[in-house]
């Protein structure tokens, strides 16, 4: 399939009209709507509903809606690469892309982000926040260089170092609440109390290690992906959270503080990359600098 169908039919799903998408690509609506057909005829599927003549609207159909995905992470691979081969071979020009959970540790990648760029100026960092499995698909896919993980991958298809910081758990909780009033918080104090867990695999693994219950057993009000939305669940009252330290700010007037687990848990971090991957010249600067930080 043709990388300019994809951007036609990216066109329509954007204006959600054939003869919208038709007048912002400078072609006839006749010529868009022949390209379509073409495609669905390609792939053996119907991509759009056609809205009846006084409804302009086009609706995507099951196949369409996948297609649109794919077309958007095809497009940007491309775009990507592109930058990658077109870059002199004297300047160190590029993107860096970085997929990571919430994390302490990306301060370890801003500093040495933040080193490389008194030399290299030109390189540009992105950073996509989302759990492992996001992480590793958009590994996976190519879409990122580097991600940082909580698990060891398989070193057969992925290279990784281990980052030597450790993150902290502990109970994001309302400053008024009970546990509040500890220094730090035992398995059973959080037997019977309303709890807002990460939904990642691995570390309900590690919690329901450290607290010796099934989670199932416990009274699960809530689970978040990324924290902040779960740190408004306990702002408003609905439990107690369990999370890494320092991703919630509670000094000055939050209404919330952390206190860490006990028996003390920690998280050990690594920094992932596909294993021989051909990185960009950006990219390979960023791994020499980190190294340079993790020794």
């Amino acid at each position: 399939m043709e990388l300019r169908l994809l951007q036609y039919f990216l066109a329509i799903t954007r204006e959600q009209s054939i003869s919208a998408a038709a007048e912002s690509l400078h072609i006839s609506q006749p010529t868009l709507s022949t390209q379509l057909k073409k495609m669905e005829e390609e792939l053996g599927k119907q991509l759009l509903i056609r809205g009846s003549r006084g409804a302009r609207k086009v609706i995507l159909t099951e196949e369409g809606m996948i297609l649109r995905r794919r077309a958007e992470e095809i497009l940007n691979l491309v775009q990507k690469t592109e930058k990658e081969i077109t870059l002199s071979d004297e300047t160190i020009v590029g993107d860096v892309y970085i997929g990571s959970g919430e994390t302490e540790i990306v301060r370890l990648v801003a500093k040495a982000a933040q080193s490389l760029q008194e030399k290299y100026p030109d390189i540009r960092y992105h950073i996509s926040s989302g759990n492992a499995a996001f992480v590793m698909e958009q590994l996976e896919k190519g879409m990122i260089d580097f991600g940082i993980l909580y698990d060891l991958v398989d070193q057969e298809r992925y290279g990784a170092v281990q980052i030597p910081m450790a993150d902290t758990w502990g109970v994001l909780m309302r400053k008024d609440s009970a546990l509040a009033e500890k220094e730090s918080v035992s398995p059973e104090d959080l037997w019977d109390k309303p709890l807002i867990l990460s939904e990642q695999e691995n570390q309900s693994k590690e919690l329901a290690a450290w607290l010796r219950k099934d989670i199932s057993k416990l009274r699960v009000v809530a689970t978040y992906n990324l924290l902040f939305n779960g740190s408004l669940l306990v702002d408003e009252g609905m439990g107690y959270a369990i999370c890494l330290d320092k991703l919630i700010n509670t000094t000055g007037d939050s209404r919330l503080c952390f206190r860490p687990l006990s028996p003390k848990l920690e998280a050990t971090a690594y920094l992932v990359w596909k294993k021989y991957p051909v990185f960009s010249k950006a990219a390979e600067k960023f791994i020499q600098k980190l190294r340079e930080f993790l020794i």
